[in-house]
C-alpha cells in the first residue's frame, strides 16, 4: 500500500469515501457479491477489508441472522464509519490485518473481499492466511478491478490528475491485479483448489459530470495524490476532470462502463499439510 493510500485509508475521509465514492462504484458490485451467498442458511461469513461496511450491509439483507458476519479492516476509522450504518449490532466487527488474521484455524465457511487484495502488500501471505482461517471446503470470493481503461469514470479522471501533477495516471489508483494467470497462480501457491474467475460488467451512474468528478477526486484515493503533490489545487483540478467528464458524457446524467472480475476459490476438504 502505498503512502498516500496508507494516509487515505487512515485519515479523516472515510466519510467522504463512505458518501461520494461508494454509490458510484462500489454498491452495485457490493450487490453482486453478497448475491454469491444468497441461500447460505447457517455458518460463519468473514468479510476482510470491509472498509465503510458496503458489503457487510448487503450482506445482512441477504443473509439470515443465523449466519454469523464477522467484518475486518485495517483502518479502524474506517470501520467506524461502517459502525454508523443501520443495522451494524448484528455484525462482529473486529479491526485486523489480512496478512495476520486474529482468528482460529477453521473458523469460517466463507470469506469475501470486495477491492481489497489489490492492495495488500504479499497477496500469497494473505491467501495463506485467508485459507487457514477457513473451514475444509470453505469458500474464497473477492472481486478486484479489470483494467484501468474499463473503469471508464475513473480512467479519465487519472489521466487528468496525472496530467496535472506530472505523475503517472496509472499509479493513481488501485494497484493492478486483474491477470487471471497471477491470480490463479497465487492462490494456487496459497493451497486453494477449485479456481473459478467471472468478469463483471456495470455501470457508474451519477447525475451530472460535476458530481463525477467530485467522487472521484474529493471521495477516493485521488484526492489523496492531489494533496499531497498540489493542496491548494484541489478545486481546480476537480473542475477540470468535470470538464473532460462532460465533453465525454454531456451536462446530464451520467451512466458510464465499469467492469471488475470476481474470483473464487476453495480449501480442499482434505487439505495436505
Amino acid at each position: 500500500m502505498s503512502d498516500a493510500t496508507r494516509h487515505f485509508f487512515f485519515s479523516s475521509w472515510p466519510e467522504f469515501y463512505d458518501r461520494l465514492m461508494v454509490p458510484v462504484f462500489f454498491e452495485p458490485y457490493a450487490c453482486r457479491l453478497a448475491e454469491c451467498l444468497k441461500g447460505m442458511t447457517s455458518g460463519d461469513v468473514l468479510e476482510i477489508a470491509a472498509g465503510t461496511g458496503v458489503v457487510t450491509r448487503e450482506l445482512i439483507r441477504t443473509l439470515p441472522d443465523s449466519v454469523a458476519i464477522t467484518a475486518t479492516d485495517l483502518s479502524q476509522p474506517m470501520l467506524d464509519r461502517a459502525q454508523s450504518h443501520p443495522g451494524s449490532e448484528r455484525i462482529r466487527w473486529q479491526q485486523a490485518d489480512a496478512l495476520a488474521l486474529p482468528f482460529e484455524d477453521s473458523s469460517f465457511d466463507v470469506i469475501v473481499c470486495q477491492f481489497g487484495v489489490m492492495f495488500f502488500a504479499d497477496k500469497r501471505a494473505a491467501f495463506r492466511e485467508a485459507l487457514r482461517v477457513l473451514k475444509s471446503g470453505g469458500r474464497f470470493l473477492f472481486e478486484v478491478w479489470d483494467r484501468r481503461e474499463e473503469i471508464v469514470i475513473q480512467y479519465t479522471a487519472s489521466e487528468i490528475v496525472g496530467r496535472a501533477l506530472s505523475l503517472d495516471p496509472g499509479s493513481l489508483l488501485s494497484p493492478p491485479y486483474h491477470d487471471v494467470t497471477t491470480v490463479r497462480a497465487d492462490l494456487a501457491a496459497a493451497g486453494f483448489t477449485d479456481f473459478g474467475f467471472e468478469t463483471l460488467p456495470e455501470r457508474s451512474r451519477t447525475g451530472s459530470a460535476r458530481e463525477a468528478a467530485i467522487a472521484t477526486c474529493q471521495g477516493g484515493v485521488l484526492r489523496s495524490h492531489i494533496e499531497s503533490h498540489a493542496p491548494d489545487r484541489l478545486e481546480e483540478i476537480t473542475e477540470a476532470v468535470a470538464s473532460a467528464l462532460a465533453s465525454r458524457f454531456g451536462t446530464g446524467p451520467i451512466d458510464a462502463p465499469m467492469q471488475a472480475i470476481l474470483f473464487t476459490a476453495a480449501r480442499p476438504t482434505a487439505l495436505q499439510c
